[in-house]
């Protein structure tokens, strides 16, 4: 059998086949063009399904279900968005319906973070391993936890949002309206944030350029040996450090699995947050692996899919 895994994104539809094993046979994305009606959203999802089908070759009845990833809360056992991050008018929206109109097939629906969580865990960097976090550091901080081999979602649905524990009180604002969360100071805005504001008072600095500062950039000059850059990434791996010191001593998780755009810079930023944890874990002695995701983007699209491979 076959399963479908959609990552609804504020800016891309992507749509996967995705065997027993955890392989991608195809994929294809299409625009969100997030401003449209919650309903033409959806009857684009399915089609594009079908357009996949087609590519590959496969039929429906070959497929078991469709699993939908998506930004922000969702009630997963009523396939209900409460609220999409970026995606304007899905508002307590019943997705299952409206997608079974074009393509009639079980749906599922998760949180997109916990769906690349649950990639990582079925045949990623987590693979075998029951209790684990994936972090994605991009341009905001998500994360999925999986707790003896089940997402973490609380009582309401709304569990492991990682990146929204305090590390500063009182600090930087953050996007969810609290202030000093972990997110604003390591997400890629925040990096850049501190890069704009040390460049201009510190003038001399490579990170005074007329060109687009990207966290790449300003993890580039400090390779390059720009003082300033180098000062902000080591801040900036201190804040790193405590976010992950919080959540092994709250979860002991087996492994942590680091994604997004940050999370590719691998061992230098894991090494050096693994020789820091010593002294933030509670008793010092770190067993959590610390470790950089195998899966990409295709995280969403396969724990998405395999949302009802899963399902008792």
């Amino acid at each position: 059998m076959y399963y479908l895994g959609i990552d609804l994104g504020g800016t891309n539809i992507s749509v996967g086949l995705v065997d027993e094993d955890g392989k991608i046979i195809c994929k294809s994305s299409i625009p969100t063009l997030a401003k449209r009606s919650c309903e033409s959203i959806l009857k684009d999802m399915a089609q594009h399904c079908l357009e996949v089908l087609k590519k590959c070759n496969v039929a429906i009845n070959e497929v078991k279900s469709i699993g939908v990833g998506s930004p922000g809360k969702c009630i997963t056992d009523k396939k209900v968005i409460v609220y999409a991050c970026n995606i304007d008018d899905f508002n307590n929206t019943a997705i299952e319906p409206e997608i079974r109109k074009y393509i009639d097939l079980p749906v599922y629906l998760e949180n997109d973070a916990n769906c690349a969580a649950i990639g990582e865990s079925v045949c990623g960097a987590s693979k075998g391993c029951k209790n684990s976090i994936a972090i994605t550091l991009g341009t905001g901080v998500g994360g999925g936890v999986i707790i003896d081999g089940k997402v973490l979602t609380g009582f309401n649905y709304g569990g492991g949002e990682v990146g929204h524990h305090v590390i500063v009180s009182g600090g930087e604002k953050c996007s969810c309206g609290r202030r000093g969360c972990w997110e604003a100071y390591v997400s890629a805005t925040a990096l850049i944030r501190q890069a704009k504001i040390e460049a201009i008072r510190n003038p001399k600095s490579k990170l005074n350029t007329d060109e687009e500062v990207t966290a790449k950039f300003v993890f580039d000059m400090a390779d390059e040996g720009d003082e300033t850059a180098q000062n902000i990434i080591e801040q900036y791996l201190e804040y790193l450090a405590d976010g992950f010191g919080n959540m092994i001593n709250i979860f002991q998780p087996e492994i942590i699995v680091v994604g997004g755009g940050i999370g590719a810079q691998g061992e230098k930023i894991l090494q050096p947050i693994r020789e820091n944890l010593s002294k933030k874990v509670y008793a010092g002695n770190l067993e959590t692996k610390i470790v950089q995701a195998q899966l990409g983007n295709d995280a969403g699209i396969i724990g998405a899919a395999f949302l009802g491979k899963l399902d008792k």
